[in-house]
């Protein structure tokens, strides 16, 4: 479980001090996904944290649906995020303003006065890295009470042996030294194709 935590807090660190800057997704009056982008300001064991201005439309999609989802990028790392969100009211403003210091000048002075915070928690988080195309590498990780939802491709007892998936594996990612074979759920794409060539439809998708 240790060990499950501090990936998680790595993952929010690279979140909150290395991307930053996300792409926050709620539902409009009109029933349609609106985004926009916000700036993930702290993170810590109960969560991660941003703020909105009282008087915005996000701001009453927060408190109306207690539920976001995020995506975001930058050096062709991604990480995505979605479950609850609380408001906190003006807890932890003052450590946000002290650490991203640019909000300052946003808002001088008492005129912070018109920001709340809230926190994500209770989420599921994927971390997904390209910088190196060739060896891509990905990691799920959960935020409190969150359950990891199980996803991917995987290989069944009646696998043959056949070694058909390896060939068109993009990443080959899948040792087919052992049987059934196995696939490095931290490298695979998704892609579905070692699904699609199995002759004995050993391999099928979860989630």
């Amino acid at each position: 479980m240790a060990a499950e935590t501090d990936s998680a807090q790595e993952y929010l660190r690279i979140l909150v001090d290395e991307i930053h800057s996300t792409v926050v997704a709620t539902i409009g009056k009109d029933g349609h996904p609106v985004t926009r982008v916000i700036d993930m300001m702290l993170y810590d064991e109960d969560g991660v944290y941003f703020l909105t201005a009282k008087g915005k439309e996000f701001y009453d999609q927060l408190m109306e649906q207690k539920y976001v989802s995020i995506s975001s990028i930058k050096n062709k790392r991604a990480i995505s995020l979605a479950g609850s969100v609380e408001n906190i009211g003006s807890e932890k403003l003052d450590a946000i303003f002290e650490k991203n210091t640019y909000m300052q000048k946003i808002y001088p002075g008492d005129t912070r006065s018109a920001l709340e915070v809230f926190r994500i928690h209770d989420a599921q988080g994927n971390f997904f890295d390209i910088s190196d195309p060739s060896h891509v590498t990905r990691g799920t990780f959960t935020i409190g009470n969150a359950k990891t939802r199980k996803a991917g491709y995987f290989v069944g007892e009646s696998c043959i042996g056949c070694g058909k998936c390896l060939k068109v594996c993009p990443q080959q990612c899948i040792d087919v030294s052992k049987k059934p074979a196995v696939i490095d759920q931290n490298r695979c794409l998704h892609c579905g194709r070692c699904m699609e060539v199995c002759p004995v439809k050993a391999i099928r998708k979860v989630g």
